[in-house]
């Protein structure tokens, strides 16, 4: 493994690590089951030494200061595990089934009720406002491999609370970067089943990965299911 670990994501290393040994766990199943990969110890031992290389490769957004550092860190566990599926042969539906249902089971596994109330705050008006100056300070670009978006204002009718359109993607630029282009469906699925798990329903028709100028990313309170 060659380069360094930017220190902001080193002091978040012990935590990143044992999410992603959780993952591996939830994953080993469909590993086995639709990847046909048996060897489950070996397996982990490779997707663990490509996360150490994801850890040097990630891009510094502003730390805490960003509220795409948290997305970096949440998501790119997922290109290891990717990149990984992709030497042995794994389709790449396949790599997105099993990532999309990780992810989903990853969240499952937290409370109700912790999920649901950090849903209920990334609604809030103050999380709003938050975002806003968040959008504003995006477009100043300060630094080159974050993403780039702008808050939206619901309209009369609109059947959304709000909106983000990212016109850059940090992700996207990643994936550029490192070879990883075929990835980027894999990733974006990721995003609908975490906005549902904490109560959020996600609309998205087209993304910056899919040849789209913007990510259209549009969300309200998702109703609950009144047949349980």
């Amino acid at each position: 493994m060659t380069g360094t670990i930017h220190p902001f994501y080193e002091s978040h290393r012990d935590a990143m690590e044992a999410a992603m040994r959780q993952r591996l766990d939830l994953a080993e199943p469909m590993l086995r089951e639709r990847a046909g990969l048996h060897d489950g110890d070996r397996i982990r031992r490779e997707v663990m030494d490509e996360f150490a290389v994801v850890l040097t490769q990630l891009p510094y957004v502003g730390g805490t200061a960003s509220r795409m550092s948290d997305f970096f860190m949440r998501l790119m566990g997922f290109v290891a595990i990717g990149r990984v599926l992709r030497r042995h042969g794994v389709p790449l539906p396949v790599i997105g089934d099993i990532g999309r249902e990780t992810y989903k089971a990853e969240w499952l596994a937290l409370p109700a009720e912790a999920r649901l109330a950090a849903g209920r705050r990334f609604l809030s008006p103050e999380n709003r406002a938050h975002l806003r100056e968040q959008a504003a300070r995006s477009r100043l670009e300060e630094f080159s491999e974050d993403f780039v978006y702008e808050f939206v204002e619901p309209g009369p009718g609109d059947g959304f609370a709000f909106g983000i359109n990212y016109t850059g993607c940090g992700i996207c630029k990643f994936a550029a970067r490192h070879g990883d282009d075929a990835l980027l469906p894999s990733i974006c699925g990721l995003d609908f089943d975490a906005y549902a798990a904490q109560g959020i329903h996600l609309d998205r028709t087209q993304t910056r990965a899919g040849g789209a100028e913007h990510c259209d990313f549009r969300f309200r309170a998702l109703v609950p299911d009144r047949k349980e």
